[in-house]
């Protein structure tokens, strides 16, 4: 196994530098920010700032107290003007770091980004699918029912259109007939048939500009490796977990795949769903600037892997950007120290992974 970067076979990816030293056209990159490194998206043909924003919030109660209606970060109140205040804050904060895509997968976070957008659209590349009424719901595996949601989604929100329509889709139940992997045999997360009908979807999403550009979400790395080679024009990214103990491996990796194929990757969960942690995010932690200094230690191996696009961790306040934009500037490689510091740290992150998220443990080699 490879730790986080150069596998066998795999190329570096087109990048500009954080200061660009070697001077290229930076004129068509959105949002540029000479402090931040771009790198190519595949065959989207965007330049991404090498750290995005996810779309996840676990956490931002404690920056809104009483958000939380329900006992998790699905069950907010949408009509909390400090949280939509908040959300402004941290996408200005983006900006203002030359970061310039935003990635959002729930009905609450395709809202609340669109509106924290409005007026600055020309900032920022966003990505989204609805997926509470997309393929992971038997209702909505058919393309009709796909390209309804995304109607539903667009005229919800006022966007005329989605620049990375990315269907959440099956993650690990298996639901299909065999397909093979190098360790034998096993079921993908969607049948053919379905797998046809998102990729239909994808196409009409695309060819009616409803969609600039497409590609799913999921969490069966088989499964999109099936879906890259089999559907190359609807696939322009994926979007899977990447997380700061993944390593790639020397020979099939997905990460081969994806170059073949000329597709973008996103990376969520960066810190394993903040088990990386061991304060609570709050300003006010005991443990603020040693949590602050593991995201960037995360950021840094993660960003070693130059097949990766950007990792795309979710930030529930300003600090929390600027942190991430740091981690960008540092020294890329980790010296012997940092990465027995990360080592520990992520063993400690893998020892207290939640039940629900015990399936990252399958990221460890890809």
């Amino acid at each position: 196994m490879v730790a986080a970067g150069i596998a066998v076979g795999l190329k570096p990816t087109y990048t500009v530098a954080a200061n660009n030293p070697a001077g290229d056209d930076t004129s068509k990159i959105m949002n540029y920010n000479p402090d931040m490194e771009y790198r190519l998206c595949g065959k989207t043909g965007w330049m991404v700032s090498a750290v995005c924003l996810g779309g996840h919030w676990k956490r931002v109660n404690n920056m809104v107290p009483g958000l939380f209606q329900g006992d998790n970060w699905l069950s907010l109140d949408l009509k909390n003007e400090d949280f939509h205040k908040n959300r402004y804050e941290v996408v200005s904060r983006c900006i203002e770091r030359g970061i310039n895509y935003i990635d959002a997968c729930t009905h609450a976070e395709i809202v609340s980004y669109s509106k924290a957008l409005k007026g600055r659209r020309d900032k920022m590349h966003l990505g989204w699918s609805w997926y509470e009424h997309e393929a992971r719901s038997t209702a909505f595996r058919k393309a009709e029912k796909l390209i309804e949601t995304l109607d539903a989604s667009m005229k919800e929100t006022g966007e005329q259109y989605v620049d990375l329509w990315r269907i959440t889709c099956n993650s690990d139940a298996p639901r299909s007939r065999p397909g093979t992997h190098p360790e034998g045999t096993r079921f993908m997360a969607h049948t053919e048939e379905e797998s046809e009908e998102i990729a239909k979807a994808l196409e009409i999403a695309k060819k009616s500009g409803r969609a600039r550009c497409t590609g799913v979400s999921s969490h069966d790395r088989w499964w999109l490796e099936f879906m890259v080679r089999t559907f190359p024009k609807q696939m322009d990214a994926v979007v899977t977990p990447y997380t700061a103990k993944t390593k790639v491996v020397e020979k099939d990796s997905l990460f081969n795949t994806l170059q073949q194929f000329n597709c973008g990757f996103f990376g969520i969960k960066p810190f394993a769903s903040n088990s990386l942690f061991k304060g609570d995010s709050n300003l006010n932690s005991p443990t603020y600037e040693e949590d602050n200094r593991l995201a960037r230690l995360a950021i840094r191996y993660i960003l070693c892997n130059q097949a990766i696009t950007a990792p795309i961790p979710g930030m529930i306040n300003p600090q929390q950007v600027d942190n991430v934009a740091l981690a960008v500037k540092e020294r890329r490689e980790l010296d012997k120290s940092e990465r027995a510091e990360l080592d520990t740290a992520m063993e400690m992150a893998w020892a207290k992974l939640p039940s629900e998220y015990q399936w990252l443990k399958d990221w460890e080699y890809v």
